[in-house]
């Protein structure tokens, strides 16, 4: 069945000649897995550093098995590339705290699963797996034209736990320590004690602990979620954090005259100068002053320059580093943020919109693409989704209804792994109830007609830089039917039709024209300005290949 599904792709995939060749910024489809939830590729690498189940709190917080070899697993599989998606993001391979924190209502063991808790951004994480099966993924990728995108975060390390104390000899945890259980973790940290220096150092973070500095009271400084917060702003020279100056297989080495922000930029445009790294998500974007991403995106962009000059077989082509940001809120306008690194803000205003009736996504599609087209002000960009791990997943029994909504709107957009599988949500604990949104990915329970669904809107919008970048325009309302067309490229959806309809097309393709439906694989001839077709669901029509 999986070749037949591939050979289908491939067919889908060579109807692109009408639309030309088209820039990865030009419509960004990306798809985001949560690493650890998506597929155990080395059940070999489950329990690095110690790392259990929680015998109190399932496994809402635990580590699942996920790595980078699952990943490429499923590349080599052909899944991406079924779906149409031109870019993979993937939670922070880096290394991360060992250990747990208290999770939720003292409910669940919360370990750094999701990559947010860096312990040393020079190392991966074993958990994720090594370096030579990162670069094998990247490889992989890259030769199916697909990027990669780390997620990443400038704002904070990880918090102190107790493990990772424990383990780098930090002097501040009381005898009986191994031993914590939800209830009196806290109780075995001596808060009070001043040898915290040994931790990160006051010089780079704020903590609210003996001989640091106290979290501020602007974005910039405070301390979000009680994390320690970055220096970055600091002009002051800094050596390694005391903590990474213990760890024996860190790759970090003193930088001569470096700041935070120097030491923070150079950990990280390493990974892309050595794997060829695509670009960023960023974390947390409105807590990180804006010459700090500034300054990474030229770091990265100089990196990945470099990378490709060295590896001209393993690139994908010459475009530049690329990065979207996460500041929470942010819509679909253009914001200060455009200026300061990011090609694309993720847009957390469609989610809440994209579950509405045709008539009110058409005013949607129609405010996206006024807003991305229009001038004379710079170009820029917004990453659109349904389902995050911050926020919540589309509701279950809408999911045909929101991937339409999804892989049809204009800018770009971020398909959430599961919501094409029809993933259930895990358990929702009270305080973290975002937990559901990051259950494990359903291998063994698909939704066949929901991801057959998925793969012909990705392959097509992957077709089609009008999608993404083109003029909305209503064609009809019921059934609802609209265009999206630029100099190069036309297409004309219809969302959910079924049954014999006949569909105005004049203005977007002529008289005489031979087109195709996508979702059917069905053509028609366009005369005296429209085509009868028989619609299955979904009409996806495009000029036919020659």
């Amino acid at each position: 069945m999986k070749t037949v599904l591939t050979a289908l792709a491939a067919l889908l995939f060579s109807a692109s000649a009408q639309a030309g060749s088209v820039s990865f910024a030009d419509n960004p489809i990306v798809y985001f897995a949560v690493t650890d939830r998506f597929a155990n590729g080395n059940p070999g690498n489950d329990h690095s550093y110690g790392r259990a189940a929680d015998p109190q709190g399932g496994d809402v917080g635990t580590f699942h098995g996920g790595d980078i070899a699952g990943i490429t697993q499923q590349l080599k599989a052909g899944y991406f590339k079924e779906l149409g998606v031109n870019a993979l993001w993937i939670t922070a391979p880096y290394e991360q705290i060992h250990g747990w924190v208290v999770g939720g209502k003292q409910q669940f063991q919360h370990y750094a699963y999701h990559g947010y808790w860096a312990l040393d951004y020079t190392t991966m994480d074993a958990n994720m797996g090594t370096r030579e099966e990162l670069r094998e993924m990247i490889d992989l990728a890259h030769a199916q034209g697909i990027r990669v995108l780390f997620d990443v975060v400038l704002n904070h390390p990880g918090y102190a736990d107790l493990r990772t104390l424990a383990e780098y000899k930090v002097p501040v945890l009381w005898p009986g320590h191994e031993k914590a259980v939800l209830r009196d973790y806290h109780s075995f940290i001596d808060y009070n004690n001043f040898a915290f220096a040994q931790w990160w150092g006051p010089d780079w973070v704020r903590a609210g602990l003996p001989g640091y500095s106290d979290g501020g009271q602007d974005d910039y400084t405070m301390q979000l979620a009680y994390l320690p917060d970055f220096r970055t702003e600091s002009g002051q020279a800094v050596g390694l954090p005391p903590i990474l100056q213990r760890k024996s297989d860190t790759r970090a080495v003193a930088l001569p005259d470096a700041t935070v922000r120097t030491y923070l930029v150079h950990w990280l445009a390493d990974w892309v100068r050595e794997f060829g790294v695509d670009g960023f998500r960023a974390d947390t974007v409105k807590h990180v002053e804006p010459a700090s991403w500034l300054a990474l995106r030229a770091a990265a962009t100089d990196a990945l320059k470099d990378w490709k000059a060295r590896h001209p077989r393993q690139k994908i082509d010459d475009a530049p580093f690329w990065m979207t940001g996460e500041a929470w809120g942010h819509g679909p306008e253009r914001s200060s943020w455009h200026d300061a690194g990011f090609d694309s803000m993720i847009n957390f205003d469609f989610q809440h919109r994209a579950g509405g009736d045709w008539k009110s996504i058409d005013g949607v599609y129609r405010q996206y693409a006024g807003l991305l087209n229009k001038g004379p002000a710079p170009r820029y960009d917004i990453l659109s989704y349904i389902s995050s791990h911050d926020t919540s997943l589309f509701p279950r029994g809408q999911l045909r209804h929101g991937l339409s909504a999804l892989l049809l709107a204009p800018g770009g957009v971020q398909l959430f792994y599961g919501d094409e599988s029809a993933r259930q949500p895990g358990a929702a604990p009270i305080g973290d109830e975002q937990q559901a949104t990051r259950s494990s990915m359903n291998w063994s329970s698909m939704d066949a007609a929901t991801l057959a669904h998925a793969r012909k809107l990705g392959q097509f919008r992957l077709r089609h830089p009008a999608l993404a970048r083109g003029e909305h325009r209503l064609i009809d309302e019921q059934p609802y039917a609209f265009a999206r067309v630029t100099d190069g490229d036309a297409v004309i959806a219809v969302p959910e039709a079924q049954g014999a309809i006949t569909l105005k097309v004049h203005g977007v393709f002529a008289d005489g024209a031979l087109l195709r439906d996508a979702y059917t694989n069905q053509t028609c001839l366009v005369n005296n300005g429209a085509v009868a077709l028989n619609a299955a669901g979904t009409v996806l029509l495009e000029k036919a290949a020659p």
